[in-house]
């Protein structure tokens, strides 16, 4: 149990934050009473551009990327449920924020779809372009593996995963020094940049503390593998080189081969943020993907 706790908290690939930028903005809300799966914040006019963040993060990571892409689209800065001052749904989390999405963009009548996902954002990605691939014409997938349970803890089937386990009740009984000394771990193990840490650091702290430990569980119980065959879309997967650039590559590789129409780009000098350790690079790449898009 101690190694699995630790590999989980060393390898923990999808919990951030970012400051806040002034970008005009319009926020959609679904209308009810009941604590609902997401919120978006709307930027610009035009065909969309969904930003997906990872586990935890706020949609107000990506206004960077926005500001720096030549894009003339309208964006949708998607945040989850339990996190960014959102209030927290039941679980199964994952799942509920997934078919939330999917029927925004049917609801709302998109097409010709740009997605962009960091870390479950990517997990996102993938299962939107699977779901609706008449509606899709490019995904880019940022630091995200179709089961990172295979790299955290081979061989570890998903059916012993569950919320109830000892873990998450360890997790869950932590007083609030102790899970931000956890915090801290895990900011220092995401990012090289020391300005975005603390961020970092205060937005798991203030996350729900039932949907950060519920809501992991359910990422370490994904396995997109399967899936990749009915993603028709071309496809951007962009890796950091931390802790070795080749074992990652591979990684991704070997993850990502039922996925056809795909170009996998290391960043270098890189942990799981990239966008924040090398962003210069990331606008780049990304642009150049993206260069026919309007």
């Amino acid at each position: 149990m101690l190694k699995l706790i630790r590999i989980t908290i060393l390898l923990a690939i999808t919990i951030s934050t970012t400051n806040s930028f002034g970008l005009n903005r319009a926020t959609d809300l679904i209308e009810t009473t009941d604590p609902k799966p997401f919120t978006v914040e709307t930027v610009g006019q035009g065909k969309p551009v969904l930003y997906l963040p990872g586990f935890a993060t706020p949609g107000s990571i990506w206004k960077e990327t926005v500001e720096s892409l030549s894009l003339q689209r309208k964006s949708y800065l998607f945040s989850y449920a339990g996190f960014n001052g959102n209030a927290p749904i039941k679980m199964p989390w994952y799942l509920s924020v997934k078919n939330a999405i999917i029927n925004y963009i049917k609801d709302n009548d998109m097409t010709d779809i740009i997605i962009i996902g960091h870390s479950m954002g990517g997990n996102l990605a993938v299962e939107i372009a699977s779901a609706l691939p008449s509606k899709i014409s490019k995904i880019i997938i940022v630091e995200a593996l179709p089961c990172m349970r295979e790299v955290m803890m081979p061989n570890v089937p998903a059916e012993s995963l569950y919320y109830d386990s000892p873990y998450n009740k360890q997790m869950l009984a932590m007083d609030a020094q102790q899970f931000k000394k956890m915090a801290t771990m895990l900011a220092s193990n995401m990012t090289l940049n020391e300005g975005k840490k603390n961020s970092l650091t205060n937005w798991i702290v203030e996350a729900d503390r039932n949907t950060w430990v519920y809501g992991y569980t359910d990422l370490l119980k994904l396995d997109l593998r399967n899936s990749l065959s009915t993603v028709t879309c071309e496809t951007l997967i962009l890796g950091a080189s931390f802790p070795d650039v080749k074992i990652a590559k591979e990684n991704y590789e070997k993850q990502y081969s039922n996925l056809s129409n795909k170009t996998i780009i290391m960043a270098t000098n890189s942990k799981h943020f990239l966008m924040f350790d090398q962003p210069e690079w990331f606008y780049k790449t990304v642009n150049d993907f993206l260069i026919n898009e309007k």
